[in-house]
């Protein structure tokens, strides 16, 4: 533990400032541990309360400014490349859509709570068209919110992560056994979710040349097409094919009741 805390005290503020930064664009950073560090820095009396929270909440500020603005101008494209390491990528938009739909642009407030949303959220914003300085708003009190709650954490508990490193230390090779062991089997469980989600390659897909033929030789009564664009890409005002119909995507339960059950139904999202 004294040896974090010398780490800490020299290189405290550019750590956690540089986690935070590259977590917040996206990179798989443990930023909620570098904060408990911190907050147990700040208790020991090497690090400044005022001057570690100025240096988190700017550097997620800078990491989702740069993320929105990003979204706003690369759209799907930027949040594809960031859900593609995901089992899968159109659940993983969606999800972060889902919570926009259901909450609002609150989401904004608890999103770097909740893992792969903390990463979705700015961009996915962007994408939508939210007003920047609405955005910098609810993002700068949600930074705030987040940073000072896991500083609380380390500050109340520097005593107990003192016992945890001190047990680690003293454990030695145990605890790389252990490690390794963890790892393990969680590449297993990847792997077989990874498996898992193969079935999703097996939804039909048509080309929308083939759709065009289809609808010039038989016409539109055996064919329904349905625009399941999630919340905040549709406006009511924009253009869609024409003759389909809108659905939530996020409100399946109650849409598909919509639905007729003698046409062949084809979905476009974004």
């Amino acid at each position: 533990m004294k040896e974090l805390l010398a780490a800490m005290a020299h290189h405290g503020y550019m750590w956690t400032f540089a986690v935070l930064l590259m977590e917040s664009l996206g990179l798989p950073l443990p930023s909620a541990i570098a904060l408990v560090a911190g907050g147990a820095g700040v208790a020991a009396h090497t690090l400044s309360p005022p001057a570690l929270l100025f240096t988190a909440v700017g550097a997620l500020l800078l990491g989702d400014i740069a993320q929105f603005w990003l979204g706003r101008t690369a759209g799907w494209s930027l949040l594809g490349f960031l859900c593609r390491l995901s089992l899968n990528p159109e659940t993983c938009v969606l999800r972060a859509a889902e919570s926009f739909y259901k909450r609002g642009k609150a989401t904004l407030l608890i999103a770097k709570f909740i893992p792969g949303l903390n990463t979705m959220a700015a961009p996915l914003a962007g994408s939508m068209k939210m007003p920047f300085w609405q955005f910098l708003r609810l993002d700068l009190a949600g930074a705030l919110f987040y940073s000072s709650t896991y500083m609380a954490v380390g500050y109340v508990s520097r005593d107990f992560l003192a016992a945890v490193l001190n047990g680690f230390h003293a454990a030695g090779q145990v605890m790389e056994v252990v490690l390794i062991i963890v790892v393990v089997v969680y590449a297993i469980y990847r792997a077989l979710q990874f498996h898992k989600y193969q079935d999703y390659k097996l939804v039909p897909r048509i080309q929308a040349q083939q759709l065009a033929e289809r609808l010039a030789s038989e016409g539109r009564g055996k064919v329904l097409i349905v625009d399941v664009r999630s919340h905040g890409y549709y406006d009511a005002g924009a253009e869609r094919i024409l003759g389909s119909i809108r659905i939530e995507p996020n409100n399946l339960d109650e849409e598909v009741k919509l639905l007729p059950r003698d046409k062949d139904i084809y979905l476009y999202c974004t």
